[in-house]
């Protein structure tokens, strides 16, 4: 059974999934067998014969260039909503059991997974009369340590602060962070310096905006899987 990593962001459109895809191709462009997986996925692209298409998983794939056996989504839904309120509108509540045997299956499938969770690491799953899970609650019952991806940009010191302050509450171990959008200059320097200080993890790359590669080694990104 290979090894696996948990992605998260600081919220919603930071560039998660994108940053994710850059991730995997690394991974890949250095022979490693690298896979996806996504537990929920809401806000899906809808096909031609009405199929909902998992839009962030097929995003990876083709970055990455993944085999279909190497990419998998275990809930798609149609609304562009947190996954809790667009199973709420479906009727289909996220089965975690489910979740976790479609995680150790894809998990067995490669050596290194790399798991992307949906928006922020407080984002809802599942909350009805029966069960409240936020994604901090997956990354635990998976056992997975966190990278956490987050805008380069103003007001990223907060966000990233925040979130590191979370995981570290709920006991999830924080790899570090990779900055999307990098365009350089005095505060993002000092955003990496503040975030750095005030966490203790460190910016483990800095993306510009539309990059095709990751700015970092492959054998330090491997390293970081668990």
């Amino acid at each position: 059974m290979g090894k696996a990593l948990f992605i998260t962001g600081t919220g919603t459109d930071i560039g998660k999934t994108y940053v994710t895809g850059l991730i995997v191709k690394k991974l890949r462009g250095a022979g490693l067998r690298a896979g996806y997986y996504k537990a929920a996925l809401s806000g899906a692209e809808v096909g031609a014969d009405g199929q909902l298409l998992p839009g962030d998983a097929l995003h990876v794939a083709q970055v990455a260039q993944l085999a279909p056996e190497d990419t998998h989504v275990s809930y798609i839904y149609r609304d562009a909503v947190s996954p809790h309120l667009a199973a709420q509108i479906e009727n289909r509540p996220i089965n975690f059991d489910v979740v976790e045997r479609d995680y150790r299956m894809a998990k067995e499938r490669t050596d290194y997974l790399t798991v992307e969770g949906s928006g922020g690491i407080i984002c809802p799953l599942r909350w009805d009369d029966e069960e409240h899970v936020i994604l901090d609650d997956l990354a635990l019952r998976l056992g997975l340590s966190a990278l956490v991806v987050a805008d380069a940009g103003l007001g990223t010191i907060n966000a990233a602060v925040l979130t590191a302050e979370h995981l570290k509450a709920r006991g999830i171990p924080l790899v570090g962070f990779i900055f999307n959008n990098w365009v350089g200059g005095t505060m993002e320097e000092d955003n990496v310096r503040m975030v750095e200080a005030l966490t203790g993890a460190p910016v483990l790359a800095r993306v510009p905006h539309g990059a095709e590669e990751l700015p970092m080694a492959a054998e330090d990104l491997a390293v970081l899987y668990n």
